[in-house]
């Protein structure tokens, strides 16, 4: 427990430390850290902690919850306090951790070689096994490791033999054909080995490049750099080296045969009186490439990872059943992954980014299957222990929903009366309910969680909404309290930021039960926080909360029926990993009277911003309204920030120069609660014409009348987050129009997003696409968000494998609930996935 919880206070102090250093000069280089402390500090309290322990962790999760609305100096004042906490920490874990001998230090059964540079070649016998599990053995005791390189692959999360066994290849280089010189053709992509006759810088008349001669005998083939560092490739490649190279073969002057541009993994040195017989892991095979990290090369990696396989493949065993493994055409685990990392000769080479490819490769598919299958296990598992529970048989009077429904200036679609219904069926039904709301924006989520929250209060029970951040929360309290004003109900709003008096005032009115309907932020996590009768949860996810925070929220009641929604769609693969414990209720259909907005992308330069203001001008002359924003609310000294436009300079702009004939109106975070209020009223209102605003209108208020939505830099933004901030509009029945205006300077991906804005309205789509751009962890927001870490499948890539994985698991938990059946398989969903689905008092 002592190094878990060091890891901890590590990770927690080295951001806190870069931010204060050269009194906090780095402050606003350190983003995310409220999501960053509040999961580390999760993660530690999920220890075996001394009371006072837990007391310091609660204190550092406290002082981050509201720490990115905070000035400069709070936020300074902040993490000195927190630094100091952390010292204290580290202190008392540090002299409750008992040291080994030194003697116990190097195990005797592995060599320890003190000379790291001697050369070392497959000589096909491979390392004696050792008896140890692979997680027991470190790194640097394997053959032609030692301390140096350790050091080196522990920048890759390499530490174990187990770390190094997972550690795959991400692509491959087809070796199995070396051709002379001069049997190779244009066009193609060929292997030769030669000499460099000739290496250095050219200069034409045009340009300077670099050219390397290599010569078999037969031939001659010319490599060519435009782009080049002088120094290093002198160095790398010597003349008079002898060289492996692998290229896509063209031609160039003269009809000279070259390569234009080979990756530094293309091209490898020989060593001298070097083998080129089949037992080398080099050549004549098809040759793994690994990931890299500065000062180890392809050569060093590869033979390493050939005495890891050697020797400790063998000792991987499947858990999963022989029948299942024989059905999907999946292999022993052990066997499977020293195939990924050494294939032999007569398979298929295998694509890594093509999923077809994947799928077609038994020991790559069998690797995506067993992650796949032992998380849908654990989902399985949690999903069959919720339905077992005892829970509120709740019995909706409609006496509240109906007065709302009755009020409300329009009508419920289909949808949103099927998922209503969905949702009662589950209330009436006395087992917790466990249900993944997913709707696009603007498909009336926000109502139909209102209405199941009054469903419980007419039931007798008190309903929580529970948000990812304050801006949110206090948007979803604006919501709430507009809605139920006039029926008596009392409405609190718990959130960090809250004075003492205020929040034990708070406290008691909801564990009295005075309190019917509580909305904060993960303030409401906190033990003190008890709830007199608990019935309903809401959890706003915005891809924020994970598994474990939603389970510490359920237990605040007795098992109470809990509503999960998503700002926007979730994709299909993420659905059945983070939520694939829950039931899925859908809003397919959008509200009437709705338009598709036209989206329109902009360069930052002077006669596109006229066209933009232009058309933001004719809506405003036909009395509609605006929203511009922006990604910043005030410039910051960040270099990276420089070309920036931000909020609080660009509304004076706006104001007095660009629009000086009509209303402006300026919405930030920093803003306190009472004044973004009275900003909101005064634009749903219509005395304000332009909204100058930041992501704080993300989601909010419906306004029908706003036609425009202007996103300043959208190349800074994500796919995700500029489809909730066009949601803003549309929402009247005017036809309604996104301008995003970009720089310039913007990344490959950056292009792709503004493409896929302006070609679909279609959020599904959109989440698809966000997902296949970010990655799963960035489109979580964080990589702690419940998402599990893959060492090899990928959920874009291998959804045909997840699927199979996700109907094979549940099966078996049917028909096995306990898996008394298959106990090894019990043990292993226990120790990879017990903790993440709280699943320890499964038995």
């Amino acid at each position: 427990m002592s190094n878990d919880l060091n890891e901890i206070l590590d990770a927690l102090e080295k951001p806190l430390r870069f931010a204060s250093r050269n009194n906090f000069s780095n402050l606003d280089k350190v983003k995310a850290l409220d999501q960053l402390v509040g999961d580390l500090t999760l993660k530690a309290l999920s220890l075996p902690l001394s009371a006072v322990q837990m007391r310091e962790f609660e204190s550092l999760r406290d002082f981050f919850s509201a720490y990115d609305g905070l000035g400069q100096g709070e936020r300074k004042d902040i993490i000195r306090k927190s630094l100091t906490i952390i010292g204290g920490l580290k202190n008392k874990n540090s002299s409750n951790v008992s040291v080994k001998p030194a003697g116990d230090t190097t195990p005797s059964s592995v060599k320890n070689p003190e000379d790291e540079g001697a050369s070392i070649r497959d000589t096909g016998a491979g390392p004696a096994p050792d008896r140890r599990e692979p997680d027991q053995v470190p790194i640097q005791y394997i053959k032609g490791v030692g301390p140096r390189i350790a050091e080196i692959l522990k920048k890759k999360e390499i530490e174990t033999v187990e770390d190094a066994l997972y550690y795959f290849p991400r692509t491959y280089e087809d070796r199995r054909t070396i051709k002379s010189i001069s049997k190779i053709r244009p066009g193609n992509r060929e292997t030769i080995i030669g000499k460099i006759i000739l290496a250095g810088k050219v200069r034409t008349k045009r340009r300077s490049l670099y050219q390397m001669a290599v010569s078999d005998g037969t031939g001659t083939l010319n490599l060519i750099w435009f782009q080049f560092n002088e120094k290093y490739l002198r160095n790398a490649y010597k003349q008079g080296a002898s060289v492996i190279l692998t290229g896509d073969v063209g031609v160039g002057y003269r009809d000279a045969l070259q390569i234009v541009h080979p990756r530094p993994e293309d091209i490898e040195v020989i060593e001298e009186g070097e083998d080129l017989d089949e037992g080398n892991v080099h050549f004549n095979r098809i040759v793994p490439i690994y990931p890299l990290t500065e000062g180890l090369k392809q050569r060093r990696i590869r033979r390493i990872m050939k005495s890891v396989v050697d020797g400790y493949s063998g000792s991987l065993k499947s858990v999963i059943p022989s029948a299942l493994r024989k059905e999907r055409g999946v292999m022993d685990l052990g066997a499977a992954v020293s195939r990924v990392h050494f294939p032999t000769n007569d398979e298929i080479m295998v694509e890594l980014s093509d999923k077809d490819s994947v799928y077609g490769s038994p020991p790559h598919k069998t690797l995506s299957y067993n992650e796949f299958f032992l998380m849908e296990l654990g989902l399985a598992l949690k999903k069959r222990d919720i339905a077992g529970l005892d829970g509120i048989s709740l019995s909706p009077t409609g006496e509240l929903t109906g007065r709302l429904i009755a009020g409300l200036p329009f009508r419920l679609t289909s949808a949103q009366e099927r998922v209503l219904a969905e949702i009662e069926l589950d209330m009436r039904s006395g087992r917790p309910m466990n249900r993944l709301l997913q709707g696009d924006v603007g498909s009336g989520k926000t109502i139909v969680s209102l209405l199941s929250m009054l469903k419980a209060v007419e039931s007798g029970y008190q309903a929580v909404l529970m948000a990812p951040t304050e801006i949110l929360a206090e948007q979803h309290l604006s919501s709430v309290m507009n809605y139920v004003k006039g029926m008596g109900l009392r409405v609190v709003f718990l959130k960090s930021a809250l004075g003492r008096g205020e929040k034990n005032a708070y406290y008691k009115a909801i564990a009295s039960g005075e309190a019917q309907i509580a909305v904060g932020t993960h303030a409401l996590l906190q033990e003190k926080v008890d709830f007199g009768n608990l019935g309903f949860v809401v959890i706003d996810e915005q891809h924020r909360f994970g598994v474990m925070q939603r389970a510490s929220l359920m237990g605040k009641g007795r098992n109470p029926d809990v509503l999960v929604m998503t700002a926007t769609p979730i994709p299909r693969t993420l659905a059945l990993t983070v939520y694939g414990d829950l039931d899925v209720s859908l809003l397919d259909e959008l509200p009437p009277g709705r338009k598709e907005i036209r989206t329109k992308v902009y360069y930052d330069q002077k006669g596109s911003r006229e066209r933009a203001y232009e058309a933001v001008r004719k809506e405003l002359e036909k009395g509609r309204q605006a929203y511009i924003v922006y990604p910043m609310i005030e410039e910051s000294e960040n270099p990276d920030f420089k070309d920036l436009k931000y909020a609080t300079q660009m509304a004076e702009e706006l104001k007095n120069d660009i629009f000086p004939e009509f209303r402006v109106g300026l919405l930030h975070g920093r803003m306190k609660a009472g004044e973004k209020d009275a900003v909101m009223k005064r634009f749903i209102s219509h005395h304000i014409d332009i909204l100058v605003a930041t992501t704080v209108i993300e989601v909010g208020v419906d306004v029908p009348n706003a036609t425009v939505m202007v996103v300043e830099n959208a190349e800074r933004f994500g796919l995700t987050q500029l489809h909730q901030l066009r949601g803003r509009v549309g929402r009247g029945g005017h036809d309604s129009f996104c301008i995003l205006i970009s720089s310039f300077k913007r990344s490959e991906d950056a292009e792709k997003r503004l493409s896929i804005m302006e070609e679909t309205t279609d959020g599904f789509r959109i989440a698809e696409a966000d997902l296949t751009i970010r990655g799963p962890g960035d489109f979580l927001g964080t990589k702690q968000s419940g998402l599990p870490q893959f060492r090899f499948a990928d959920l874009m890539r291998d959804a045909r494998i997840l699927g199979e994985a996700r109907e094979d698991a549940f099966r078996i938990v049917k028909e096995d609930p306990r898996l008394e059946n298959n106990p090894g398989l019990m043990k292993e969903v226990l120790k990879r996935y017990g903790a993440v689905f709280e699943l320890g008092g499964i038995s």
